[in-house]
């Protein structure tokens, strides 16, 4: 069952200000927030507008977090460490 999802405010701001869309994927770290260049959106992400980005959640993810916070965006050099965000 998926849950309601909330974005904080933070990263919302931070969504729009980048200029790029951004999803919620899995990660070695748990649940991570990266730019669509690293880890694509696919056809069973839920969708959420942030301005004129598109800010996507993973089906799996949407199982279990009930909001996206800026703890879920990880320096580019962990994820690129990590075979389940490098493996796009």
């Amino acid at each position: 069952m998926l849950r309601k999802i909330a974005v904080d405010d933070d990263v919302k701001d931070y969504v729009v200000a980048s200029g790029r869309d951004y999803r919620v994927c899995t990660s070695c770290y748990g649940p991570a927030l990266v730019p669509l260049e690293m880890k694509g959106a696919k056809d069973s992400d839920i969708s959420m507008k942030l301005g004129d980005q598109t800010l996507y959640v993973s089906r799996v993810q949407a199982m279990y977090i009930s909001r996206v916070s800026m703890d879920m965006l990880y320096e580019p050099e962990y994820l690129n460490a990590c075979p389940a965000v490098k493996g796009h």
